[in-house]
């Protein structure tokens, strides 16, 4: 019974990071190249009762007799994170990139490491640098010059800008995407960015449209891969899931009520 209560707590522990995951997705449904998570379960070890093998003659004749095995509950131990495709928007601002396909623009950091986004909302900065909304650079270093009447980026990633007097049209730079094998295996550290780990490996480095590389689509954004009805029916089984747990504890505290009251 004490085991049971103990399972039964681990069980709603693991349940309310369910739903403070679950939480979290649908608070950024609307967040810009947001990927949705799930968390992943394990059960606990498992401990080793008895053995038939101790029981009847019968039972001693078999060596593939099961054993009586009680586990101690479940326990959340990885966030997944669903880097499927978000759908594209279109906004009409000249700076605002779409990635269609696989990639990460990268970002760099105030203390010079590079990160890795799929949000794609840049503009210019006072200096004229293409900066995320977090006023980081991209690490590409694109500058648009201040006679800058317009901006073309290709969707190979080719920024041009078209300058003012005499209409001529001056490339600016190359935009470099960045992939990974295990894209589940990178870091968030939140605003729309990731870091590398050992887990998602090194990242590898080529222009949009090249051979497992995206395009970019120039006055696009990607939004969110949230679904938010996916999002509530997992909310509701995390829920029952966890009521379940609770009502696994007010038995076990019943029964250890009605062994207390044996001698009376």
């Amino acid at each position: 019974m004490f085991r049971a209560l103990s399972t039964g707590a681990l069980g709603m522990s693991a349940q309310q990071k369910s739903v403070d995951n679950i939480a979290n997705n649908l608070a950024n449904v609307g967040t810009t190249g947001f990927k949705r998570s799930t968390i992943a379960f394990q059960d606990l070890f498992y401990e080793n009762i008895a053995s038939s093998k101790h029981g009847s003659a019968a039972s001693r004749v078999s060596n593939d007799s099961p054993s009586l095995q009680i586990g101690h509950g479940t326990r959340a131990v990885a966030t997944i994170r669903n880097f499927m495709q978000g759908s594209l928007s279109e906004t009409g601002n000249a700076l605002d990139l779409g990635l269609s396909g696989s990639g990460f623009f990268q970002v760099e950091m105030p203390d010079g490491s590079v990160a890795y986004t799929r949000d794609g909302s840049f503009s210019r900065d006072s200096t004229g640098m293409l900066v995320n909304n977090s006023g980081l650079p991209l690490a590409d270093q694109i500058e648009i010059p201040e006679d800058a009447v317009a901006v073309e980026i290709s969707q190979s990633g080719v920024v041009s800008a078209l300058m003012a007097g005499d209409n001529r049209e001056v490339e600016l730079g190359q935009i470099e995407l960045a992939k990974f094998v295990n894209n589940g295996g990178l870091d968030a550290i939140g605003d729309n960015l990731f870091r590398e780990t050992e887990s998602s490996g090194m990242p590898f480095y080529g222009n949009p449209g090249q051979e497992g590389f995206g395009s970019i689509r120039q006055g696009f954004l990607e939004g969110s891969n949230v679904d938010i009805v996916n999002e509530m029916v997992n909310l509701i089984e995390a829920q029952r899931a966890y009521e379940t747990n609770s009502k696994m504890v007010q038995t076990a505290e019943d029964m250890m009520q009605v062994t207390n009251q044996i001698k009376r």
